[in-house]
């Protein structure tokens, strides 16, 4: 007998599980009590969010913009003008990209919701897998792109990262692999890149991502850029660009981003989707249904701070400080057994990578080891991709001791590689 939620939600809802951070969390909650009292109080390495505060700067002007007449009313759903000037200003100066602030640019609650509305609206729902739309994301990738399209009704067609294609796959091969798999070329909506990675903190060549501006464009394929990281670097010989430097890709490409990562504004909710003007006014369209647009005080205060001195100069010293933090965990992690190629570290975003050692058969079995033994909390692999197993995701987004005590810890609870 079926239950009232199955009766009332869509079958594709019903499959869907609480995002992987979220369960997580549960778990270390339920611990913590007998993890504290053995003194090893949960250390928390798998959410991908900065802990520090965000820019004085930046609170500071939401203060003082909160008096200003009509700042608490409905905004519209594309952005007030004010912030799309912003981000035009913004997208010039940091990439040297031109657009049309009305046309070209449309405000997001957050990049995800960006992402999951385009989505939906791209996806005709249907039952028969090989029978629905599909959108190509990254494996290992976001766990929230496949979440979005299975609820969509769609289909996730997973595009393998791995070693052997150095995270940079021949679309030609994975399109072949695809039709050879008794799927229809033609029901691929879109494709999704996101470089910066997560999780794998990887970047790609300008060169390879103009042939997947080609690929799509020759395939009359949607590229869809998640940009979220683009301003976490430690290098400026890994300086992130934008997809929309490349030649063509107005014609075939929207880029997303986010405030919560450069700014830590999280909580906040702010982003942006700009790129070809015909998708992203179809997008406002949508979203024109949805939503009335972020608290406009906020708006003011984040068109303010992109284009601040006072906001690049937190953002070099955030990235110095994730620069060090990363440098602790790789001293840490090859004292540890784990053979780290430190030339091969992507210097972006603030993740690590790594195989799990090879006693635990699986991801989540090492994970479950480590938070359980050691109050260390980590995501494994799998929760990316199918092309996860085997790996683990490290967020090195708190303080430097904690860091420290994640390593002494593992040494003296046996967590070594080897």
């Amino acid at each position: 007998m079926s239950t009232l939620e199955e009766k009332l939600f869509n079958e594709h809802v019903m499959t869907l599980d609480t995002y992987i951070m979220f369960k997580i969390k549960e778990k270390q909650t339920k611990l913590t009590p007998e993890l504290t009292a053995k003194n090893r109080a949960p250390i928390s390495l798998s959410m991908g969010a900065p802990t520090a505060a965000p820019p004085k700067f930046v609170t500071d002007k939401l203060r003082e913009v909160l008096s200003e007449d009509g700042i608490h009313t409905y905004s519209i759903p594309k952005g007030e003008q004010y912030f799309r000037d912003a981000i035009a200003q913004r997208m010039k100066t940091r990439f040297g990209v031109t657009l049309d602030a009305s046309t070209e640019i449309c405000t997001l609650i957050g990049s995800k919701e960006g992402l999951a509305n385009t989505m939906r609206a791209l996806i005709n729902p249907k039952h028969d897998k090989k029978d629905q739309d599909i959108i190509m994301v990254p494996d290992p990738g976001y766990a929230s792109y496949s979440q979005f399209i299975q609820a969509s009704g769609g289909h996730a067609y997973p595009i393998p990262l791995l070693k052997e294609n150095n995270y940079m796959p021949d679309m030609d091969k994975v399109m072949n692999q695809l039709k050879a798999e008794g799927f229809d070329a033609n029901k691929v909506k879109a494709l999704v890149v996101n470089y910066p990675n997560n999780p794998l903190g990887i970047s790609a060549t300008r060169e390879y991502l103009q042939s997947v501006v080609d690929f799509c464009k020759k395939h009359e394929i949607l590229l869809m850029s998640d940009a979220a990281y683009c301003d976490l670097y430690f290098s400026e010989d890994e300086k992130p660009f934008s997809i929309l430097e490349l030649d063509g890709a107005k014609d075939i490409a929207i880029e997303f981003f986010s405030l919560s990562k450069p700014y830590a504004l999280t909580g906040w909710r702010l982003g942006w989707v700009c790129g070809n003007a015909s998708i992203v006014q179809r997008i406002a369209k949508v979203k024109s249904t949805i939503d009335n647009g972020p608290f406009k005080a906020m708006q003011k205060a984040c068109a303010a701070v992109m284009n601040s001195n006072e906001g690049d100069e937190y953002i070099e010293r955030m990235n110095l400080g994730f620069q060090k933090k990363q440098e602790i965990m790789l001293k840490g992690l090859k004292e540890l057994g784990w053979d780290i190629d430190e030339d091969k570290v992507p210097h972006t975003t603030f993740y690590l990578w790594l195989p799990i050692p090879a006693r635990f058969s699986n991801a989540f079995e090492f994970c479950e080891a480590l938070l359980e033994k050691s109050g260390i909390v980590v995501v494994p692999g799998n929760a990316f991709g199918k092309y996860g197993e085997g790996y683990f995701r490290i967020s090195y987004v708190c303080s430097d001791d904690k860091l420290q005590e994640v390593i002494d810890r593992m040494k003296a609870d046996g967590f070594r590689f080897n």
